[in-house]
């Protein structure tokens, strides 16, 4: 049967403890159908949206932006990158279709920097398509292959130190977009971002959350 919803905040308000999201309105049946269902995946969406707004503040004063990676719930995806979004954050890529990614285990592969790289690129003539492009560098000498060769569109700083990524950061000097990423927390993200990074990306956010306490009363 149908519920009747009559809403008080919307996606991507503060909220304190009390606050009232909305009133339901309908038959007993649907209440109690519903409810759990809802509740859980708004507790888990809240929880991702209020960590991202650490991250992102954070980072205030500075260019860098954070973003989410795929290290997402089975089939809850969509849902937890819109909750990123709603934090602030950016979302990375939403799967294996909207942009190379080449990460250590495809540049071993193919024998690689130049290599992983130039199959990118023959891929793109044979198929005609566009994609955006991101490295995984290693070391500064992984950067430096990276920028002799070419062909990419962002250099990601792989478990790089705050000292290192300094580093990084100035040799790079502009030429490509930057993103850190590995085992960075609310207490280092400032200083990571302090590097003059373009993106930090933060799989904690989706993987390793706290749900809101949230819960429907009878009144």
């Amino acid at each position: 049967k149908s519920l009747i919803l009559e809403r008080f905040l919307d996606d991507g308000d503060s909220i304190k403890p009390g606050d009232i999201a909305f009133i339901v309105c309908g038959s007993q049946h649907s209440l109690l159908q519903a409810e759990r269902l809802v509740l859980n995946v708004m507790q888990r969406m809240s929880g991702i949206s209020t960590e991202t707004r650490k991250y992102c503040d954070a980072v205030s004063g500075f260019r860098a932006r954070i973003l989410d990676t795929r290290k997402t719930t089975p089939g809850f995806r969509i849902f937890e990158k819109e909750a990123v979004r709603i934090g602030g954050g950016l979302n990375h890529r939403m799967g294996l279709f909207d942009m190379i990614m080449l990460k250590d285990n495809h540049i071993d592969f193919a024998g690689g920097i130049s290599e992983a790289i130039s199959g990118v690129q023959e891929y793109f003539k044979r198929t005609g398509l566009s994609l955006p492009v991101v490295i995984e560098a290693r070391s500064l000498n992984d950067i430096e292959t990276i920028i002799k060769t070419g062909g990419v569109n962002r250099i990601m700083l792989d478990n790089f130190s705050v000292p290192l990524t300094g580093r990084a950061v100035e040799f790079i000097d502009g030429r490509y977009q930057t993103e850190s990423s590995g085992g960075i927390t609310l207490d280092t993200i400032r200083d990571y971002a302090a590097c003059g990074v373009d993106y930090i990306s933060v799989g904690a956010l989706t993987h390793r959350i706290r749900s809101l306490d949230m819960s429907l009363k009878v009144i």
